[in-house]
């Protein structure tokens, strides 16, 4: 299930939930029901409560900074509503699960994918040059740090 590998330390969000809140909630078979059914009527009607979309906007000073006088030494973070959280969560694994069960999806397309690493990556970048070695076809590979583009994170 989506919720299961959720922190139970997460901050308190607007609606005062927090994941352990709604591991206990999600035992009981019927509230369990409940959040299915009101994410099912969601993806029916095509509709999402503004409930879900309010959020809060906090601000947490990066740690071991020697001054905080800049913008980058602190970190901006919305809080949603924790509900919603979940059923944002249910739908993207729903997505990303129905588009990769009917081939929608480039093979070349990986990021953001749940158990797609760069070993995976690899793996099929290597299928890819055998297979065209195969066909006596030749292959190139274009490779570049992306690092130097987001300078500001600590890589």
């Amino acid at each position: 299930m989506s919720i299961n590998k959720c922190s139970n330390d997460s901050t308190s969000r607007p609606d005062r939930l927090s994941w352990r809140h709604l591991k206990v909630i999600t035992k009981n078979l019927a509230c369990l029901v409940n959040i299915i059914n009101i994410a099912n009527v969601c993806i029916n009607l095509r509709y999402w409560p503004s409930h879900f979309k309010l959020s809060m906007f906090i601000i947490i000073p990066k740690p071991n900074k020697a001054l905080y006088n800049t913008p980058k030494t602190f970190r901006p973070i919305i809080l949603l509503n924790m509900l919603g959280k979940l059923i944002e969560k249910v739908i993207g694994k729903r997505l990303q699960f129905q588009a990769l069960f009917r081939n929608t999806i480039h093979s070349c397309q990986l990021g953001g994918f749940k158990q797609w690493s760069t070993a995976n990556a690899s793996i099929i970048l290597i299928y890819l040059i055998c297979a065209s070695w195969v066909k006596n076809c030749s292959t190139s590979t274009l490779a570049f740090d992306i690092t130097q583009f987001f300078l500001s994170i600590n890589h």
